[in-house]
């Protein structure tokens, strides 16, 4: 009898402390409340009356160091592709390209040097290993009309508050390596008051890119040449004057455009286009960037660091372990810096991450995106080897070693390729935890297949920029045979460690591989026409290879035969092609590569040689950049899935119902908590 009246009491004195607790709480100003809640409480979910804390970082590809840059990916984006979203914006750029002006506006300068700090939206920042990130928070949801919000955030070293009216949200920097614990309290006329929590914690992914000319964006200015609708006359190797021809000139260019005047290299140079790092051909365009952008595009609770060091013709030896040879010289108002050649990339990313972890030592390498094995297999001279017809240019590429074989290629894929391959692995170990799988290798596309899968048939059109072109269907036949039944298994076998493959540590050394783009390609080809391409293409471009005037009386006026002037050409416009010809990369790039060796720079512009580089040195055989978006989106499930992100958009938030507010009176009051700084 007496274990029912023990329960009875207690019960009765519970109640009573129970109610004594709401009455002091009840007591209590509601900033008070907020500043004593405890930053270490565990978070339950509860319901919250259809409200919730929602947060983003701002500009989130740190890359840029101006929100508006990335604003304009995340308006075309918005529930769509990569690709849809390039061939979107080429459209709004009329052919432009979205990059020609955010190319001047990044954390790493034209020489590819890191600005360190950046100034971001008038804010500096060590781009490595930054110390905070611009957040941006807001109630969203059912929120009444009116509602008043008193917020709290808590990085544990003590509250920060702010009150104002529901509809507006707050800016604020939050710390990097600390969870910021949000609380906001919603009042709403005769309503109970509404608390709700979330922990905000930015993580920041530094994902660095590797590789070749497929990996840069060769082929992909940010800024293209400008065209002169006039024509500018190049010398045959042959000499003599029935020997010249005439293509559209450099717009701006005052100097000489007849073969036999003179005309200053460096001033020529100064109307070229533009790169986010000549030396390496490097573009904003390039797969690697468009997936590193779209990650920061599609989850909102990061922040992407992307170090960019993909450089065009790179192979393992000479460019990924070893040096290389730069492209093209960064061309100044008054010259030329040339630097000759360019640091191998496993070199330069072991520096910077040893300069990042002098600074954080916990900063590690999140993600390598990476394309290579082309130059080793010597693939751009098998192009040569294709495109070249002409007898004197082609015994003069072959005397200079830039004519391939498909033995000579298969040699080097049997033989060169896997040791090369062994030995960047071991460089690769302890950039990544011996963690290979962070490294998503995505493979190459097969350049000439069209109408799905079909050979492209070769012949002048395409190539008739240069009058020694004309893709043979024979030897065009055979590459396309050995790029897809040799090439392209074998290194699939290479990089996942199979077919035979032995790597030290398969489970550690096999890498993660991305070749779903390879099936969309089938269709896009460089042969790839239709009727939806642009109307200068359809107009300009030549099924029959005859796109140019050959009269060297009429072609100075006018050197296309369709009579329209070049200058209406658009390199960036949806098309059937997703692989730069050789006409697309004169009109797009003109490159002079002045950057090579003494013998393939010629003082005379009009020479020759500068006539046969200019066509091809810009990206012929090349992803355009609907070619890279699709890239991207095919890299994009295998990156997100090595990086754990399927759930980073999600946040914790909780409700609750706050007791009724009692006022105090002035004298009672506590000082209010530290204002957020406003931003």
């Amino acid at each position: 009898m007496l274990r029912p009246l023990a329960s009875s009491l207690i019960g009765i004195i519970l109640t009573l402390l129970s109610s004594l607790a709401a009455q002091q709480t009840a007591a209590q100003p509601l900033s008070a409340g907020i500043a004593q809640a405890d930053p270490a409480a565990p978070i339950q979910e509860q319901a919250a009356g259809g409200m919730q804390i929602s947060w983003e970082v701002r500009s989130r590809f740190r890359l840029f160091r101006e929100e508006r840059d990335f604003q304009i990916h995340v308006a075309a984006e918005s529930n769509q592709s990569i690709l849809a979203a390039e061939q979107a914006l080429e459209l709004q750029s009329d052919g432009r390209g979205w990059a020609r002006n955010a190319v001047n506006r990044l954390c790493i300068d034209l020489g590819g040097h890191v600005s360190e700090p950046c100034t971001r939206d008038k804010i500096k920042e060590s781009y490595l290993t930054p110390t905070e990130h611009p957040v941006t928070v807001r109630l969203t949801g059912a929120v009444p009309v009116g509602a008043v919000c008193a917020w709290s955030f808590d990085d544990g070293d003590g509250p920060r508050s702010t009150t104002q009216d529901c509809a507006e949200p707050i800016d604020f920097r939050a710390r990097y390596g600390r969870a910021t614990n949000a609380t906001v309290d919603v009042a709403s006329g005769g309503d109970a008051p509404q608390r709700l929590m979330t922990q905000i914690k930015v993580r920041d992914i530094l994902i660095a890119g590797l590789g070749d000319s497929i990996a840069s964006g060769e082929g992909n200015p940010d800024r293209t040449v400008a065209l002169s609708d006039e024509g500018f006359c190049f010398r045959s190797y042959l000499g003599g004057a029935g020997r010249e021809f005439y293509r559209p000139s450099r717009a701006g260019y005052k100097g000489g455009r007849a073969c036999g005047t003179s005309g200053s290299l460096d001033t020529w140079q100064q109307y070229g286009a533009l790169w986010m790092n000549a030396a390496c051909h490097r573009s904003l365009y390039s797969y690697q960037t468009r997936a590193a952008l779209a990650l920061a595009v599609r989850y909102q609770h990061i922040a992407v660091t992307y170090l960019p060091l993909a450089c065009t013709g790179a192979s393992i030896p000479d460019g990924m372990l070893g040096s290389q040879r730069a492209r093209e010289c960064l061309t100044a108002k008054s010259s030329a810096k040339c630097q000759g050649t360019v640091n191998g990339q496993i070199a330069q990313l072991r520096e910077v991450l040893a300069a990042a972890r002098h600074r954080q030592p916990d900063r590690k390498l999140d993600l390598v995106l990476m394309t290579i094995g082309a130059n080793d297999i010597n693939f751009s001279g098998l192009v040569s080897d294709v495109i070249v017809d002409a007898a004197t240019e082609r015994a003069l590429f072959r005397r200079g070693g830039l004519i391939g074989s498909v033995d000579g290629s298969r040699s080097s894929l049997e033989r060169d390729l896997p040791q090369s391959f062994a030995r960047l692995r071991t460089a690769l170990r302890p950039l990544l935890d011996n963690d290979l799988s962070r490294v998503v290798f995505v493979s190459y596309a097969n350049p000439a297949l069209a109408n799905g899968g079909a050979p492209c048939h070769g012949g002048k059109a395409g190539f008739d920029v240069h009058p020694s072109f004309n893709a043979d269907p024979g030897r065009l036949a055979t590459v396309t045979d050995y790029v897809e039944s040799e090439f392209l298994p074998r290194l699939k076998a290479l990089a996942l460690c199979q077919s035979g493959v032995i790597c030290r540590d398969p489970g550690g050394d096999r890498m993660t591989f991305v070749e779903a783009h390879q099936a969309a390609f089938a269709d896009h080809g460089f042969c790839a026409r239709a009727g939806s391409d642009p109307e200068f293409d359809r107009e300009c471009f030549s099924a029959k290879g005859d796109s140019f005037v050959s009269s060297i009386v009429e072609a100075p006026q006018q050197p296309l035969a369709c009579g329209r002037g070049a200058s209406a050409f658009r390199a960036y416009l949806p098309r059937a092609r997703w692989i730069r010809d050789a006409n697309d990369s004169y009109f797009t790039a003109m490159t002079y590569p002045q950057a090579q060796s003494s013998s393939m720079q010629p003082s005379d512009i009009h020479d020759a040689t500068w006539g046969l580089l200019s066509a091809v040195y810009g990206g012929a055989i090349h992803p355009t950049a609907e070619g890279h978006a699709a890239m991207a989106d095919a890299a994009m499930p295998a990156v997100a899935a090595q990086l754990h992100l399927n759930a980073a958009d999600a946040g914790d938030v909780t409700g609750e119902p706050l007791p009724p507010l009692t006022p105090l009176s002035p004298a009672t009051e506590p000082p209010p908590p530290p204002a957020i700084p406003q931003q």
